[in-house]
C-alpha cells in the first residue's frame, strides 16, 4: 500500500472504472477560451510560491493537498515540475504551467488547434473581401 491507496484493488477492476477524466475540455466548453485561461491562471496562483511568483517543489509540496495530491512523493512532484520546466530553472512560470496543462490534455490540444484555425480564418477573411 503506497500513499494510502492499495493499488491492487484497482488492478482487478475493469479499466473504465479507473480511467482519468480530462476535465479541461469540459471547462473550455463551459468557460470559453479566455475563461479557461483565467481559471488556469487562478490555479497557478494557488500553487505558486508567493515570494518568487513561480511554482517550486516546496510550493507544490505545500499546496498539493488542494489538488488531492498530498500522497505524492517528492520525486513524483519533482517529475511533474520537470515535465513543464522548459527553461530549466527548476520552477514553473505561469506560461509554463498553462502550456503543461494544455499538453496534458490531448482533446484540448485538438480544440485549441481548431480555435487557432478559426482565428486565422477570421483574420484572413476580411482581407479577401476588401
Amino acid at each position: 500500500m503506497e500513499g494510502g491507496i492499495d493499488k491492487r484493488q484497482f488492478s482487478a477492476q475493469p479499466q473504465s472504472l479507473f480511467e482519468f477524466k480530462d476535465l479541461l475540455p469540459v471547462m473550455a466548453d463551459k468557460l470559453g477560451g479566455e475563461g479557461l485561461i483565467r481559471e488556469l491562471c487562478n490555479g497557478f496562483r494557488l500553487l505558486m510560491d508567493k515570494d518568487r511568483g513561480v511554482i517550486t517543489l516546496e510550493s507544490l509540496r505545500r499546496n498539493s493537498a488542494l489538488l488531492g495530491l498530498q500522497d505524492l512523493r517528492d520525486d513524483e512532484l519533482s517529475s511533474m515540475l520537470r515535465e513543464g520546466d522548459f527553461d530549466g530553472d527548476g520552477a514553473l512560470s505561469e506560461m509554463e504551467f498553462c502550456v503543461l496543462m494544455f499538453r496534458l490534455s490531448p482533446e484540448l490540444m485538438d480544440q485549441s488547434r481548431a480555435w487557432l484555425d478559426q482565428a486565422i480564418e477570421n483574420e484572413i477573411s476580411p482581407q479577401r473581401s476588401g
